[in-house]
Order: C-alpha cells, then sequence, then structure tokens
C-alpha cells in the first residue's frame, strides 16, 4: 500500500468517526428533547430546577469550606487556642450545611432518573408495539437484542446522561466558584492549570479513543450470551429430545469467549489509560504546592493558603479535565447511547413506513368489513425483495373458505401472513376487515402466563365469556381431559407450554377462535399436530361457525373443508380451482 492510500484510509476512518460522533450527538438529543417535552415535563422540569440550585447551593458551600478551612490551617500554625477552636467551629458549620444539600442532590437526582427511566421504557414498549414493531424487527441487521435495549441500556442511559450531565453542571459550578480563589492566590497558578488540563485531555483522547467501539461490541456479545441461555431455557425439551447438550454447550462456550476476549481487549485499552491518568492525577498533588510554597517560605501568604490552594487547584483541576477523569465511563456510556439511538431510529423508520402505508390506503377503494379481497397484489420477501407471488387476485366473503397449497418455499405461509397484515412486503390492492375482526392461529400457538381462562380469552381479557360457554367450547374442541387436569378450576395457574401437548395447544388456539368469534381466521398449518379425526371434527365446526377462513396445509384431507383451493408454483405463477372441481 503506497503513502496515498494509506493516507486516505486515515482521512476515511477520522471521517466516519465524525459522523459516528454527530449521529451519537443527534439521537441523544433526539431522545432527551422527547422527554423534557413529554407529558412529564413538567415534574422533570422541576427536578432539574431542584438540581441547578442545589448545584449552585453545593459550589457556594465548598468555597466557604475551602476560606474555611483555610483559615482553620492558618491558626494552627499560629498555635493559637482561641482562634483555633473558632475557626474549627466555622469550619464544622459549613460541614453541618454541606450535609444536607448534598444528600437532597443526590435524592433529587435519584428521583429523576427513575422518572425519565420510567417514562422511555414506557414509551420505547409503547412504540415497540406499535405497527407490530417487535415483529417486524426479527432477523434487523441493525437492531439485535431489542429486549436489552428496553430494559438495560435504558436504565444505564437515563442513569448515565443525569450522572453525566450533573458532573458537567457541576464543573461549570465549580470552575466559576474556585477560579477567583485560584486567580487571587496566583495568575500563575491558573495558566499552569489550564494548559495541564487541555495536554492532559489531548493525550486521553488519543489513547482511549477505541474504548467507545469495544464497550458497544461488548454490549452486543453479552446480549448475545444472555440469549443463548434464553433460548436453552424456552427449547430445554426439544434440545433433551434430540441430545443437543454438546452442541448447546459449545454455542454458549463461544458466546461466552467472545464476550470475555472482548472484556480482555477493554481491560487492556483501560490499564493503559490508568498509566496515564494515575501519573496525571499524581503530578497534580505537586504541582500548586511547587508554585504557592515559594511564595509561603518568602512570607508572601499565610500556610493556610498553601493548603487552600492545592484543594482548589485539584477542584478546578477535576472540573477542567472532565475527559480524562471520566473516558471510562464515557466510552462505556456513548456505546450504550448508539444502541438506544439505532432502536429509536428503527421504529422512527417503522412509524413513517406505517404512515406511507396508510397514506397510500386512503387512495384505494374503502375496506369492506366481510370481506377479504386481493386484486393484482405481488408478495415480496422483505429484505432480499425476492417476488414471491405476481398479482394475486381473489375475494373471499364471510363464511367462505380457501386453502393454499404448493411445493416448499413457494410463500404459502407469507401469502397468509401478509393478508393477516403482519407481512409488509406486498403491493397491489389488499381489503380486509379491520384487525379485531381477524384472528391469526400459527402451527404452534402462543401459551400466555395465568389460569386457563387466560388462555381462552388471550388476548382480549375484557371480552370475557360465561363459565358455561367456556365449558362448552373446551367439550367442542375435546379438552375436556385438560380441564379435568386442573379440577374443572378455571382460575388455576399452570405452566401451560409444559403441561400441553401440541395437539392440545393447538385445540386451545381452536376454542380462543370459536369464544371470540371473529370475521375472518387464518390457520398455518394449524392442525399438524393433530389426527385426522380431531382435525375433521374442528374443521366441521369453524365451517358451521360461519367464520370465514384460509388455510395453509400439506395434507389432502384438509382439501374437503373448503370451497376454493389456492396452488401456488415456485415461478411466482398461481391459479385457484373451486374444490368440487378437482
Amino acid at each position: 500500500m503506497d503513502r496515498s492510500d494509506s493516507k486516505k484510509e486515515l482521512l476515511d476512518d477520522a471521517d466516519d468517526k465524525r459522523q459516528t460522533l454527530a449521529t451519537t450527538r443527534r439521537q441523544f438529543w433526539q431522545i432527551s428533547k422527547a422527554f423534557f417535552a413529554s407529558e412529564r415535563r413538567r415534574k422533570a422540569r422541576g427536578f432539574l430546577i431542584s438540581l441547578l440550585v442545589l448545584a449552585l447551593a453545593t459550589g457556594a458551600v465548598q468555597v466557604l469550606m475551602s476560606y474555611a478551612g483555610a483559615d482553620f490551617m492558618t491558626a494552627i500554625t499560629r498555635k493559637n487556642p482561641t482562634e483555633f477552636w473558632h475557626t474549627l467551629w466555622k469550619y464544622i458549620g459549613t460541614i453541618l450545611l454541606a450535609i444536607p444539600i448534598g444528600v437532597y442532590y443526590r435524592w433529587v437526582e435519584e428521583r429523576l432518573a427513575l422518572l425519565w427511566r420510567e417514562w422511555m421504557a414506557q414509551h420505547l414498549v409503547k412504540r415497540y408495539f406499535n405497527n407490530r414493531a417487535y415483529f417486524r424487527l426479527l432477523g434487523s441487521e441493525s437492531v439485535d437484542n431489542p429486549d436489552q435495549r428496553i430494559s438495560e441500556d435504558v436504565r444505564n442511559f437515563t442513569t448515565s446522561s443525569l450522572s453525566f450531565m450533573l458532573i458537567a453542571l457541576n464543573s461549570l459550578v465549580t470552575l466559576g466558584s474556585f477560579i477567583g480563589v485560584l486567580w487571587l492566590i496566583s495568575g500563575k497558578l491558573v495558566a499552569i492549570l489550564l494548559v495541564y488540563a487541555v495536554a492532559g485531555t489531548a493525550i486521553s483522547i488519543v489513547i482511549g479513543r477505541k474504548l467507545v467501539r469495544l464497550h458497544y461490541q461488548q454490549y452486543e456479545k453479552e446480549a448475545d450470551f444472555r440469549y443463548g441461555l434464553v433460548r436453552v431455557r424456552d427449547n430445554a425439551e426439544s434440545i433433551a429430545f434430540y441430545r443437543g447438550e454438546k452442541r448447546e454447550h459449545l454455542d454458549l462456550f463461544n458466546r461466552l469467549t467472545a464476550a470475555v476476549t472482548n472484556m480482555r481487549l477493554i481491560i487492556i485499552r483501560n490499564r493503559n489509560l490508568a498509566f496515564f491518568t494515575n501519573s496525571y492525577n499524581y503530578l497534580a498533588l505537586v504541582l500548586p504546592i511547587a508554585v504557592v510554597a515559594p511564595m509561603y517560605m518568602r512570607g508572601e501568604v499565610e500556610f493556610g493558603v498553601v493548603t487552600q490552594a492545592g484543594g482548589a487547584f485539584a477542584t478546578v483541576l477535576t472540573a477542567v479535565s472532565l475527559i480524562i477523569t471520566q473516558f471510562g465511563g464515557l466510552s462505556a456510556y456513548l456505546a450504550g447511547v448508539q444502541r438506544l439511538g439505532s432502536l429509536w431510529d428503527e421504529l422512527d423508520e417503522h412509524d413513517a413506513e406505517e404512515q406511507r402505508i396508510n397514506y397510500e390506503k386512503t387512495k384505494q377503494p374503502e375496506e369492506n368489513s366481510r370481506i377479504v379481497k386481493l386484486e393484482g397484489l405481488t408478495i415480496c420477501t422483505p429484505v432480499v425483495m425476492r417476488t414471491l407471488v405476481e398479482k394475486l387476485s381473489f375475494e373471499l366473503r364471510e363464511g367462505q373458505s380457501l386453502i393454499i397449497m404448493g411445493p416448499s418455499g413457494t410463500g404459502k405461509s407469507s401469502v397468509l401472513r401478509t393478508i393477516a397484515g403482519l407481512w409488509p412486503g406486498a403491493c397491489g390492492l389488499l381489503e380486509r376487515p379491520a384487525a379485531d375482526q381477524l384472528m391469526f392461529l400459527p402451527q404452534r400457538p402462543y401459551m400466555v402466563e395465568g389460569c386457563l381462562r387466560d388462555q381462552l380469552h388471550y388476548p382480549y381479557p375484557d371480552r370475557g365469556a360465561s363459565d358455561e360457554e367456556i365449558r362448552d367450547v373446551i367439550e367442542s374442541v375435546n379438552l375436556a381431559s385438560v380441564l379435568d387436569r386442573v379440577e374443572g378450576d378455571l382460575d388455576r395457574v399452570a405452566d401451560w407450554n409444559h403441561m400441553l401437548s401440541l395437539g392440545e395447544q393447538q385445540r386451545i388456539a381452536f376454542a380462543r377462535l370459536f369464544l371470540r368469534k371473529p370475521k375472518f381466521a387464518f390457520l398455518d398449518e394449524a392442525t399438524s399436530a393433530l389426527d385426522e379425526e380431531n382435525q375433521q371434527d374442528l374443521y366441521t365446526l369453524i365451517k358451521e361457525s360461519g367464520i370465514g377462513y384460509i388455510s395453509v396445509g400439506h395434507r389432502t384431507t384438509l382439501i374437503p373443508f373448503h370451497d376454493r383451493m389456492l396452488l401456488l408454483d415456485r415461478d411466482g405463477s398461481w391459479k385457484i380451482e373451486n374444490v368440487t372441481e378437482t
């Protein structure tokens, strides 16, 4: 590689870092502004004003303590008992004044951080479920482990943001309070301090600049390791049947190794940074005394001024050396801001996409609450945009049924998910009833925590049926044995994922369907774990119920329970046949 290429790489790297920093700064202000403009802005601003007042009070008390301490040390050198006790009580008085200010300062900080975390977690959870973003984020390349970002990253962000904001505020207050004290002692001391702080900041940035990226990677690797553990817990039965312990152990070992390896790099960077910061801090103890001690020996100042100069110099140096003293924490914090910011931006994109889709729907024919209609609908995979079905058209009215069949890979489930509104990768006309009039039955139903009544009413617990209705439906879907297992108690809590077989879970899904009575149902291999007798009973019930439904399945025994059949081919072509003609 020649010199010009090397220079170009360095410039590109610098541009990337500037762009990343600008993006992080934008994301921070965007998230912070949303909180202080939210419905909790009055309480938040009240806490913030209180912190500002307490910070100013803290600065004032620190100055008083500085002068009281100087007088106290001077009294000791003069060996005057009366002056000693007088200055001691003054010193103790400033300490007693500082205690409640410091306690309430910490309390208000923690309350504001908790309020911010509560609002932000609620806000992100709301947006996470809005427009089914939680579903669309599956497999996202830019946002991994959204659960960690909403829980741990939000907590770290709110606590650290407030902490660093207050450190910066206290630094400004301290700088304003003590720079005058130092200047009155020696202008030379102020000049030395500023040069020392600027040089130290520049060196610390050079040494630790890669820590932000390493901390960002650490967040990812820790989340991957935790996800691996959760996956083992959720799939324990399947792993046990396959005897997959060795494979899962190796996977977890590799995830842990990746996290530990990255952490070693962070520790090495922190060690190198610590060599400089420790040297920087220790030298700062000597500098003010080296400047003021000769003044004391010449009789220009009292001895108490020497100790006062040392304390004031250390305090001001801490204020102007914020990046040096907080670099390790700042690097981890900036990595957290980037993770939260990318989630925030991704949710913004989903909101914008939904608004665009809603805008386009206003140009389409008005929705009919009793019809599912497709007209020239082309369905593509969301990421790589591979066409699955081209210009699909059919109309299904309430009480009518359609089964989708075809070879594997033709997009049967994708068509069903698109019609149900779960898959956004489509263009053309699509009309369907409102979401609360539709119901989707997947191959593996979702079992919620709670009692049997909670299972059957999911996801609308407020639309409760009577006990008699519930028991009738349980009998109709052949789940009487499940009711016997809980001794007829609909309110007994159980671990339904492990208590029920997959076939029983699928019958629970049908029971939900018959209790809810939507206009249309979408069945994706919804009876795959059932024998043909149970399958026949359930499809007979749904056909008699008057609910319109679209099924995906491979069993030819399903065909007679449908009015029409949609046949898909791998080239994106399709055809519809009446079942009576097949």
